[in-house]
C-alpha cells in the first residue's frame, strides 16, 4: 500500500502536544441529534465518505477565495487538493484537505455543536407538529457526524490559515463528549483520522474507497487522491460555459455518464440564476430502448449540489414521459449535508422539475424549427413518449402539442407535419383541425371519410398509432381551434353546390329507407340518416365522442385485453341516396326481404370495418358467402 509522505509527516507532528486536552460534554439535546444521525438518518453507510469529501472541498474553496484577497496565508505553497489514505492493517481511514482549517473556537462551533442554529432549537423544531424529521435535519449542518456510523474513534487535526494560529486536535468516540488539545507542527487545513469499527473494515480498503469516491465525488473540482493516485479524473463540464466545451468533451462525458457506446442524438447545456441556480447538461440518446422492446427507460439524470452527487436517479426530477433523458442537474440551492441522501424538500424538487421541463420543451421546439432532420430522428425514436405526455400531463399539454407530428392528406406519404404547419395551411374560415384514425394511411384513404374532405379542399391529419386518437381528444383544442375527428357527428360539413342527381332517391323515399334500416338493424346503431360526407361510397359510420361513440368504442377495443366490455353503440349509419346500392336496396326491400336484410347487415359491417369498429369479422364473412351464392350460378 502506498503511504503519502505528507501523511507520514503528519504522523510525526501529531504526537507533539503542548497543552493538556480540554474535555467538553455534548449537551443532552446534542446527544439526541447525534443518535438520530448515526442510527436512523442514512441508509447507506458509505455516505460518510461523501460528506467528509464535500466538507474538504468546501474548505478548499474558501481558501481559494481567501487567496484572492489575503496576502498572508499560512503554508501558502500547499496545493489545493484532498488526500485520502487507507490503512487496512490498522483499520484506519484518513481524509486530509489543505483548506482554511479551524481555530479552537471554530472547532467548538463546527464540530462541538451539531447544529449551528443551536441544538436546543434543533430539537424543539424536531418535535414540532407538521415537520418531517428528515426534511428538518437537512436544514442543519450535521453531515460530519455521519462518520460515527462507522467509526470507533475520530480525530480531527487542524490548523487555521492565519499565520498567528496554532494546530489543534479534536477527538471523540461519539458517545457524549469530545476533547480539544493543541497540536504542534500541523500543516494548514484539516485531517480527519477515522479508527473504524470492526464491522466496517471495508472502508479501510483502497478499492472500496475509490469505488465510493468515484460514485459520489467524481466531479469535485479539486484533485482527490487515494494513496497517491488521483481518482476524480472526469471534468464537471456542466459547470463550464458551453462555449468552452468541445463536441469531443461532450461526447466523452455522455458516454461516461450514460454508459453508452454511441454518441448522443441531442444535448442541452443550460444554466440559470433564477428562480433557482441551476447548471444542467441533458442528453437524448440515439436509441429508444422501449421502442426496441428491450426494457423500460429509467431516468438517468443525476442530481448534484456543487458537483457532489445527491441522487443518481431522482424519481421526481422530471415527468415520467421524459424518462429517456440522461445527464446531470446541479443546483447550489439544494439543502446540504443530510439531504444529499434523499431529496426531502418536495417543494424545491417541484420547482426544479418545472424549470427544467419547460426549458427542455423549449429546446425541443427550437430543434424542430432549426434542426428539422435531427428532430425527425428524435421523433421517430421518442415520439411515443411525447404523445404519452400530451395525453396524460395537463401542465405541459400545450407545449407538448407543438411537438406532435402526423401524416396528412396535404403531404406525400411518409412526410410529417405539426399542428402549427397545419394551421398555416388551413383556410381562414375553417373552424376545426380535422383528423382521422386508421390502421394505416392506406386504410384511411380507402375508406369513405376523405372523399367529402377532398371535395371541399379540407386537410385531414392521418393518425395511425393506437394512442393517437386519445392524444387528440386529450388536447381537444389548439390555438383556439377545436380538434375534431372527421367521422364525428359533432362535425358538420357545408352542403356542396352541385346539380341535383336524377338517379338519387327523393326525400320521401330516403326517409322511408332510413326508417326501414333502423328497424332492421335495431340496437346495432343509434340511428340512420343522410349527410354531406358521402360522395362515392354508399354508407359510413358517424358518432360523437360519448361512451358509445365511434372514438370511445375504438379506444375500448384497445383495452379489451384488460377485460373491458364494449359499451352500447352510439354510432349512426349514414347512407348515400345517390349510390346504386342504396337505390337498389330501396327497390328490393319489399319484394325480396331476405336479400334486402342481407344487404342491410352487410352495409353496416362494411361501414363499421371502414371506421375500425368491427369487433368480429366472422359473421360478416359468413354473410358475404350467402351474398355470393345469390350472385354466382348454382351447380346442378
Amino acid at each position: 500500500m502506498l503511504i503519502s509522505p505528507k501523511f507520514l509527516e503528519w504522523k510525526v507532528f501529531s504526537k507533539t502536544m503542548s497543552k493538556k486536552p480540554k474535555t467538553h460534554e455534548f449537551q443532552a439535546e446534542t446527544r439526541q441529534v447525534l443518535d438520530i444521525v448515526v442510527n436512523s438518518l442514512y441508509k447507506d453507510k458509505e455516505i460518510f465518505v461523501r460528506e467528509l469529501i464535500s466538507n474538504a472541498s468546501d474548505a478548499l474553496e474558501k481558501l481559494r477565495r481567501l487567496q484572492l484577497t489575503e496576502k498572508e496565508v499560512f503554508d501558502d505553497n500547499l496545493e489545493l487538493e484532498i488526500n485520502v489514505t487507507t490503512d487496512d492493517s490498522a483499520n484506519q481511514l484518513t481524509i486530509q484537505d489543505f483548506g482554511v482549517g479551524m481555530t479552537e473556537d471554530e472547532l467548538v462551533e463546527n464540530l462541538g455543536t451539531i447544529a449551528h442554529s443551536g441544538s436546543k432549537e434543533f430539537m424543539e423544531a424536531l418535535k414540532s407538529d407538521g415537520e418531517k424529521n428528515e426534511a428538518l435535519i437537512g436544514k442543519f449542518g450535521v453531515g460530519f457526524y455521519s462518520v460515527f456510523m462507522v467509526a470507533e474513534k475520530v480525530q480531527a487535526y487542524t490548523r487555521t490559515w492565519k499565520n498567528d494560529g496554532e494546530g489543534q486536535c479534536w477527538e471523540s468516540d461519539g458517545d457524549g463528549s469530545y476533547s480539544i488539545e493543541s497540536s504542534d507542527g500541523q500543516r494548514r487545513g484539516t485531517k480527519i483520522v477515522i479508527k473504524l469499527k470492526d464491522d466496517f473494515a471495508e472502508f479501510a480498503k483502497e478499492d472500496r474507497i475509490k469505488e465510493v469516491i468515484k460514485k459520489y465525488s467524481a466531479f469535485v473540482q479539486f484533485p482527490i487522491s487515494v494513496n497517491g493516485e488521483k481518482v476524480n479524473t472526469v471534468d464537471a463540464i456542466w459547470m463550464r460555459s458551453k462555449n468552452e466545451v468541445t463536441d469531443e468533451e461532450y461526447e466523452e462525458f455522455y458516454k461516461f455518464q450514460a454508459n453508452d457506446y454511441e454518441a448522443p442524438l441531442m444535448r442541452m447545456h443550460f444554466s440559470a440564476d433564477a428562480p433557482l441556480e441551476i447548471n444542467s447538461l441533458l442528453f437524448v440518446p440515439k436509441r429508444n430502448m422501449e421502442k426496441m422492446g428491450m426494457f423500460r427507460n429509467e431516468n438517468k439524470v443525476a442530481l448534484h449540489c456543487r458537483k457532489v452527487l445527491i441522487d443518481a436517479e431522482p424519481k421526481a426530477l422530471f415527468p415520467e414521459w421524459l424518462r429517456f433523458l440522461k445527464g446531470v442537474v446541479d443546483s447550489s440551492d439544494l439543502p446540504l449535508n443530510v439531504s444529499r441522501e434523499t431529496m426531502q424538500d418536495s417543494e424545491l424538487l417541484r420547482k426544479l422539475n418545472q424549470v427544467l421541463t419547460k426549458r427542455f420543451l423549449r429546446f425541443l421546439n427550437e430543434q424542430a424549427k432549426k434542426e428539422e432532420q435531427n428532430y425527425l430522428e428524435f421523433w421517430n425514436e421518442f415520439g411515443a413518449l411525447i404523445k404519452e405526455g400530451a395525453a396524460t400531463d395537463f401542465t405541459y399539454r400545450e407545449d407538448l402539442a407543438k411537438l406532435l407530428l402526423f401524416e396528412s392528406t396535404a403531404l406525400d406519404p411518409g412526410k410529417l407535419t405539426g399542428l402549427d404547419a397545419y394551421l398555416d395551411r388551413m383556410a381562414k374560415d375553417q373552424k376545426e383541425i380535422l383528423f382521422l384514425f386508421g390502421k394505416s394511411r392506406e386504410s384511411i384513404e380507402a375508406g369513405p371519410y376523405l372523399e367529402a374532405m377532398h371535395a371541399r379542399g379540407l386537410e385531414v391529419l392521418l393518425l395511425t398509432e393506437p394512442v393517437d386518437e386519445y392524444v387528440m381528444q386529450s388536447i381537444n383544442e389548439y390555438k383556439e381551434k377545436k380538434i375534431v375527428s372527421a367521422d364525428s357527428d359533432d362535425f358538420e360539413l357545408e352542403k356542396l353546390d352541385q346539380d341535383e342527381d336524377a338517379d338519387s332517391l327523393d326525400e320521401e323515399k330516403t326517409k322511408s329507407l332510413c326508417e326501414w334500416l333502423k328497424e332492421k338493424l335495431g340496437d346495432k346503431v343509434s340511428g340512420v340518416d343522410t349527410g354531406e360526407r358521402l360522395i362515392d361510397s354508399p354508407v359510413c359510420i358517424v358518432g360523437g365522442d360519448g361512451p358509445g361513440g365511434a372514438s370511445a368504442r375504438r379506444m375500448m377495443k384497445m383495452m379489451q385485453g384488460m377485460g373491458e366490455s364494449m359499451p352500447a353503440p352510439e354510432v349512426k349509419l349514414q347512407i348515400n341516396p345517390k349510390h346504386a346500392i342504396i337505390r337498389g336496396l330501396y327497390e328490393i326491400r319489399d319484394t325480396d326481404e331476405e336479400t334486402a336484410s342481407l344487404v342491410a347487415d352487410q352495409l353496416l359491417d362494411n361501414a363499421m370495418a371502414s371506421a375500425n369498429l368491427l369487433d368480429d369479422p366472422r359473421e360478416m364473412i359468413a354473410r358475404s358467402y350467402k351474398a355470393l351464392e345469390k350472385l354466382a350460378p348454382t351447380a346442378s
